[in-house]
C-alpha cells in the first residue's frame, strides 16, 4: 500500500530537508524513525518521495512525503511521531494511489514569509507584488540548480500587518531555489524605499538584466500547504495536532525572553 504524510518541522534544527552525510536533516530522522518502526526497509525499496525540498532553517506545516509499506497500520502520525524528535511531528495521512508522487502531482504550493524589525510601506510592496503575479522568468530570483528552468507561474501574494510582523504569503505552481525568499529581499527594498517598480521590472527580464539578490534569512520562511488537482482524503490526527500545539506554545515564551534578553544586550548610548 502507498501512504501519504502531511509532516511538520522547526527547521533551525536541521541542516535542510534532505537527507545529507554527517549532518542532521529532516529526512534522515524521519528515515531512522520508519526503519526503526519497520514501516520501510528504505528509502528506495519503499519508494520515497517528499514534495519538495526546504534549505537549512526554513520550517514547514504542509509538507507531504510519500511511501510504499505493507505496514499501513503503522504509518500512521502518532506511531511516528513516536520514534521523532519533538522538533519533527506528522500530523495526517492518506491512502494513496500506487503511482502518487507527490513532488510531480502537486498543481499549488503556499509559503508565508513572517518579517519585523523595520517600518515598511505596505502599500507601496502590495502595489509592487502585483507585478510579479503570472508567468516570468525568475532566474533572477532564484540560486542556480543546474539545467533546471526558471519560468515559474504565481497565482497570489497576500500580504498583511499582524502587529510588529508583516506576513507575506506567496502561491505558486512550483518555486525555485531560494525564489520566495529572494521575492521578499526584492519587495522589503521596495517597501523601505531602495528600489523602485521600475527596478523590479527589470529584475523580471533576465535575458536583458542581470543582478544578484541577497535572499531574506531562511527562519522567517515556512512550507504552508501543498494542494493537488484530486484532494486527497486527508485523516487528521486530532492527538499529534493536540500534542505539536502544547510543545509549540511551551517554546514560544522562551523565544519572547530571549528576544527581550537580546535587546538588552545591545549596547546603547
Amino acid at each position: 500500500m502507498r501512504v501519504a504524510l502531511k509532516l511538520a518541522y522547526i527547521g533551525t534544527e536541521f541542516h535542510g530537508s534532505q537527507i545529507q552525510p554527517n549532518v542532521e536533516t529532516v529526512e534522515g530522522e524521519l528515515f531512522k524513525a520508519l526503519r526503526k518502526l519497520g514501516i520501510i526497509e528504505s528509502p528506495k525499496s519503499a519508494n520515497y518521495v517528499c514534495a519538495g525540498r526546504t534549505d537549512a532553517g526554513v520550517h514547514a506545516l504542509g509538507q507531504v512525503v510519500s511511501f510504499d509499506t505493507d505496514k499501513p497500520n503503522l504509518a500512521i502520525p502518532r506511531v511516528i511521531n513516536s520514534e521523532l524528535p519533538s522538533s519533527i511531528w506528522t500530523w495526517a495521512h492518506a491512502e494513496v494511489s500506487g503511482g502518487f508522487d507527490p513532488r510531480r502531482q502537486a498543481v499549488s504550493r503556499r509559503y508565508r514569509y513572517v518579517m519585523c524589525g523595520e517600518a515598511y510601506d505596505i502599500p507601496r510592496i502590495r502595489e509592487a507584488s502585483k507585478l510579479l503575479l503570472g508567468t516570468h522568468d525568475f532566474a533572477n530570483f532564484s540560486r542556480a540548480d543546474g539545467d533546471k528552468g526558471t519560468v515559474r507561474t504565481l497565482e497570489r501574494i497576500d500580504i498583511r500587518v499582524d502587529g510588529e510582523l508583516t506576513k507575506i504569503d506567496v502561491v505558486g505552481n512550483s518555486f525555485l531555489w531560494n525564489m520566495v525568499r529572494k521575492i521578499v529581499s526584492a519587495l522589503s527594498m521596495i517597501g523601505n524605499g531602495v528600489r523602485d517598480e521600475d527596478w523590479l521590472i527589470q529584475m523580471l527580464s533576465p535575458e536583458v538584466y542581470e543582478e544578484g539578490l541577497e535572499p531574506a534569512p531562511p527562519y522567517g520562511l515556512t512550507l504552508m500547504e501543498i494542494n493537488y488537482p484530486d484532494p486527497l482524503e486527508w485523516v487528521e490526527d486530532s492527538y499529534s495536532v493536540r500534542r505539536a500545539e502544547d510543545l509549540n506554545y511551551r517554546r514560544i515564551p522562551e523565544h519572547r525572553v530571549m528576544a527581550e534578553v537580546l535587546e538588552e544586550l545591545i549596547f546603547k548610548e
